[in-house]
C-alpha cells in the first residue's frame, strides 16, 4: 500500500493531525563498534515535505549526503531519540540469552516509549515481521499502532530519515575509533578490519573494548592467535 495512502485510511475521521515515527538502526553486523538507534516524530502534515527531501534508506547514501539530509530532518522533526548500545552491552545481553533480535526489539520500545506517537513504523530485524512487532509490542507503555515490515527503511520516508540519524551517529563513533589505526569500516567481511584486530590481539593479547567480543570472527581471531602464542612457547620450551 503507498504510504500516504495507509496513512490517510488511519487518520480517516480525525480532526487532529497526528503525529507520526520512524525507528531504525545502524550497526547490526560489524565485530566493531557500537549498535545505533534511532527514532524520528513527525507530524503527517509534514510527511510530503520529508519525501519531497528525498531521504532513503541510509545504506544508499553518500556520507556527505547523510549529513546534509540529517540536519534538514532534525529542523523538521518534532522530537528525535537516540539510543547507543556499546559493544560491552551487547554482549552482556548475549551473555545473558539475549538474542540480537530481542535486544532490537527492547531497544525499538525503548525509543517510541520516549516518542509517543500516534503509528509507528520499524524495519523489520527479524525474518519474521509479525513476531518483530510482538516483541516490541510486549516491551511498550504507550498506545501507538505498529507497523513492522522488511525494507521499511527503502520504502517508508520516515523510516529512512531515522536510519540516516542511525547511520550518521554511528559514523561519527567509528571514525572516532580511527585513532587506534586503520580500523576499516568495522564489518568482519573487511580485511583492514580484521588485519587490525589481529595485530592488535598480537600486540596486546587481548581484543579491544570496542570490539564484540561475542562474535564468532573475534572468537576466532583470539583463539587463534592465542593457540599460536601457546605452540610457540611449547616449542621453545623444548
Amino acid at each position: 500500500m503507498n504510504f500516504l495512502i495507509e496513512i490517510a485510511d488511519s487518520i480517516n475521521g480525525r480532526e487532529l493531525s497526528m503525529f507520526i515515527a520512524g525507528v531504525d538502526e545502524a550497526g547490526r553486523g560489524p565485530v566493531l563498534g557500537p549498535l545505533v538507534f534511532a527514532g524520528v516524530l513527525i507530524e503527517e502534515n509534514d510527511i510530503p515535505e520529508l519525501i519531497g527531501l528525498g531521504v532513503k534508506d541510509s545504506k544508499l547514501l553518500q556520507p556527505s549526503k547523510r549529513e546534509s539530509f540529517a540536519i534538514v530532518i532534525l529542523k523538521l522533526a518534532i522530537k528525535t531519540s537516540m539510543k547507543v548500545v556499546s559493544p560491552k552491552e551487547i554482549d552482556d545481553a548475549r551473555a545473558n540469552g539475549l538474542n540480537l533480535n530481542k535486544l532490537e526489539a527492547q531497544c525499538f520500545a525503548e525509543i517510541i516509549n520516549q516518542l509517543n506517537p500516534d503509528i509507528t513504523y520499524v524495519d523489520a530485524a527479524d525474518v519474521n515481521p509479525e513476531r518483530f512487532s510482538q516483541r516490541i509490542k510486549n516491551n511498550l507503555v504507550v498506545d501507538t499502532k505498529l507497523v513492522s515490515q522488511h525494507r521499511a527503511d527503502y520504502d517508508i520516508p520516515v523510516v529512512s530519515a531515522a536510519s540516516i540519524l542511525a547511520k550518521v551517529e554511528r559514523d561519527k563513533i567509528v571514525n572516532e575509533l580511527k585513532r587506534f589505526g586503520d580500523i576499516g569500516s568495522g564489518y568482519c567481511h573487511d580485511p583492514r578490519t580484521i588485519s587490525f584486530l589481529k595485530e592488535w590481539v598480537i600486540k596486546n593479547g587481548e581484543l579491544p573494548s570496542f570490539a564484540r567480543h561475542s562474535w564468532i570472527t573475534a572468537k576466532k581471531i583470539l583463539s587463534e592467535i592465542k593457540q599460536t602464542n601457546l605452540e610457540n612457547f611449547t616449542e621453545n620450551e623444548k
